[in-house]
């Protein structure tokens, strides 16, 4: 079954009169549970669960020492070309911006891997628009030849792919996926999506299992939170995640919980996210899958990001620039979207470690390829 089967299921879930039917005890009996459900999660992101934040969080905390440890993995993204034909009312790639469209060559692609190298970074994240007869999977994977004399992990977040195609960037040195679904919500989807191949709903959110089935070691997903009610997203994001755990048991899922930030076109979110909501649904995840992995990127301004590490994130971006080039050109402005967070790699290490935690660089390497080399030796 797939997860658009599964995912219609709830399609049309009385999500009010179920949120309105939770109770104080029922929130603290299922903060006591050893194992939950997805009524339970779902119970735990009612605005009844917010009184019981610290609860929560002292929970979430534990979970998190128990199965990662003190350690919070680093990483930045590494943006390889803007062009993209979709027309994302949200996005600053959008085709109706009007921006300077860069595609990096194999020479600059090999100067932005050098200088986030230098600061300490050894995962790194490429990204592209959706723009499938410029940035083709050929282009990604000759990148890829470039980056593994860098990087000895590679994730990717470019534009959905067949199974085929994430299986040629798999051989070529990519382990890892990230892919936002924006928002669950399907009609929502259809009218923020009005033109380009972006708008296939049911191909986007069957990405992850095409990347699974392609032999991908990590996935990690996503609902850009404020496109709908982050409540909504936010069960799906877990339902979503839950699947694919028990589909392909050998994967590292994780999540993300992207808040929409300035961008090219000024879209304003319809469904502004607090911080405490923020921390609802990240504690509320933490209790219901104890070993997926929690990303927070520089979305997020530098207090926030160190007051969430102790209640669950496992991954932070470091460092981090949303411009094509924009490591080694300065002057380039154009990026996906406003960054808050602007320390660069050591602050943020050393922010981490001064929280008691350890900034991990590398807990992967390919055995084939430069990188594998470089590690044997």
């Amino acid at each position: 079954m797939s997860f658009y089967v599964e995912h219609q299921k709830y399609r049309d879930f009385d999500w009010a009169g179920y949120f309105r039917a939770v109770t104080p005890e029922q929130v603290e009996k299922i903060i006591r549970g050893d194992k939950l459900g997805l009524l339970d999660f779902l119970a735990l992101l009612a605005p009844a669960a917010e009184k019981h934040l610290e609860a929560m969080a002292v929970k979430a905390h534990r979970l998190t020492m128990q199965h990662f440890g003190r350690t919070v993995t680093l990483y930045a993204p590494l943006y390889l070309s803007n062009y993209c034909i979709n027309r994302c009312l949200y996005c600053g790639f959008s085709s109706r911006n009007t921006l300077p469209r860069k595609q990096l060559s194999p020479a600059e692609v090999a100067r932005e891997a050098a200088i986030i190298r230098s600061g300490g970074i050894q995962q790194v994240l490429i990204l592209t628009g959706d723009a499938p007869a410029v940035a083709t999977v050929e282009y990604i994977a000759a990148c890829l030849q470039v980056l593994k004399r860098y990087f000895p992990s590679i994730g990717m977040e470019v534009y959905a792919l067949s199974t085929g195609g994430y299986s040629r960037l798999e051989a070529a040195g990519v382990d890892a996926l990230t892919i936002y679904q924006e928002t669950y919500n399907e009609e929502l989807y259809a009218g923020l999506h009005p033109q380009g191949p972006k708008r296939d709903f049911r191909f986007r959110l069957a990405a992850p299992e095409r990347a699974g089935e392609a032999g991908l070691r990590a996935i990690n997903i996503g609902a850009l939170l404020g496109l709908d009610d982050w409540r909504r997203d936010a069960f799906f994001t877990g339902l979503h995640a839950d699947y694919l755990q028990r589909r392909y048991p050998a994967v590292e899922v994780s999540i993300s919980l992207p808040r929409i930030q300035p961008q090219a076109g000024g879209f304003e979110p319809a469904f502004p996210v607090a911080d405490r909501h923020l921390v609802q649904y990240l504690t509320a995840f933490r209790l219901f899958m104890p070993r997926a992995g929690i990303t927070i990127s520089t979305r997020e301004n530098a207090n926030l990001r160190d007051h969430l590490v102790r209640l669950g994130v496992t991954r932070l971006s470091a460092g981090s620039c949303t411009v094509v080039g924009g490591y080694g050109d300065q002057t380039e402005t154009a990026g996906q979207f406003a960054i808050a967070d602007h320390r660069d790699v050591a602050a943020v290490a050393a922010a981490v470690a001064a929280l008691g935690y350890q900034p991990v660089f590398q807990d992967w390497h390919r055995l084939d390829g430069p990188a594998g080399e470089m590690n044997r030796k």
